[in-house]
């Protein structure tokens, strides 16, 4: 497919006021005066007359469907990974729990596509630029976000969950990952642990990289010696990441986790070296996935707030001109037994 080189030029519909600054001009969120142009959700009176009298001000008209169609009533979450993956990670279901509150509020449709990493995407382009749907969320970006470019030069509204490799001109909504992992190993460094390993994600995943990066502001201010292997984010390879770690640093007591699923491999590997947790290493993950509160002990995790990304994203599509630019949602310290 090509991209449309007239996608890029502006246009009397991104001249138009947005829905971000209607919102602005309102004080609520573009979640809440989506709501509001929708009539899909009860709001209080004074936040309904004050995101009617932004509309008045700025002279806000809403567009439903690309071109000014009648649209087709549903939005696209296209998940990158694997169907064993996508089953088994809980962090694609709360993104479609979220985005599938939203949608319902709005009376539109959910379709869901994954797309294998290095699987040709001709198929999956031309069903997203065929006036299939009104709008596409994309999640788990690698290396290449070609396929988010493309299908925003057809005119179909993109954004994504999680940061795009190249974020310069996509929009997009996170979490605010660095900032996670780095209260995660403060919080390490806090309880006594002195040798703070880290279990890291895939080379070619931007939240990977940002939280590695997290783990590796900590241990500079902790003026201490880095410890990292990679996984990819998948309960087996934490497994073995963990076994790796022990052999190369046995004196370590506390790892940084880059996600629950390889954390509960972590702790099933510490098991197996008869080591005991928190006692004999600490364990503290990323996600607050629901498993997490099942795990023998209950693991110490960051949350970041997963079906509010979803929601959001899902929000400014409905908005069609006004995609949420770069949205940074914060993160939570989660504390159990692990750590």
């Amino acid at each position: 497919m090509e991209a449309r080189d007239d996608a890029c030029a502006p246009s009397a519909a991104q001249a138009r006021p947005t829905l971000a600054a209607v919102a602005r001009l309102a004080g609520v969120s573009t979640a809440t005066a989506s709501r509001v142009l929708n009539r899909s959700a009860k709001v209080s009176g004074g936040t309904l007359r004050r995101v009617q009298q932004a509309v008045r001000e700025l002279g806000y008209v809403r567009q439903r469907a690309p071109g000014g169609a009648r649209g087709s009533g549903a939005v696209s979450v296209v998940v990158f990974d694997d169907m064993r993956h996508y089953q088994a990670d809980s962090f694609y279901a709360r993104v479609l729990l979220g985005a599938e509150r939203e949608l319902r509020l709005a009376g539109q449709e959910l379709v869901v596509l994954t797309a294998l990493r290095r699987s040709p995407r001709d198929s999956l382009l031309r069903f997203l630029c065929g006036g299939h749907v009104d709008g596409v969320i994309m999640v788990g970006l690698r290396a290449d976000d070609t396929p988010a470019r493309l299908v925003r030069a057809a005119g179909v509204p993109v954004t994504c969950i999680g940061r795009p490799p190249d974020a310069r001109d996509l929009p997009y909504v996170d979490a605010d990952n660095e900032d996670g992992a780095l209260h995660a190993v403060r919080h390490l460094a806090e309880r006594g642990r002195r040798v703070i390993a880290t279990i890291a994600g895939p080379r070619d995943m931007t939240v990977a990289a940002d939280r590695l990066r997290g783990y590796q502001r900590a241990m500079a201010e902790l003026d201490a010696r880095e410890v990292i292997v990679r996984g990819e984010f998948t309960a087996v390879s934490g497994e073995h990441a963990m076994l790796r770690l022990l052999d190369r640093c046995p004196r370590l007591d506390a790892v940084f986790v880059a996600s629950d699923l390889m954390a509960v491999g972590a702790l099933r590997a510490l098991r197996g070296r008869g080591l005991r947790v928190p006692e004999d290493v600490a364990v503290l993950g990323f996600d607050d996935a629901a498993l997490a509160r099942h795990t023998a002990p209950p693991l110490s995790t960051v949350r970041q707030p997963v079906e509010d990304m979803g929601a959001l994203a899902v929000a400014g599509l409905l908005g069609q001109d006004d995609p949420p630019a770069r949205v940074i949602m914060p993160t939570t310290l989660v504390l159990r037994a692990s750590a």
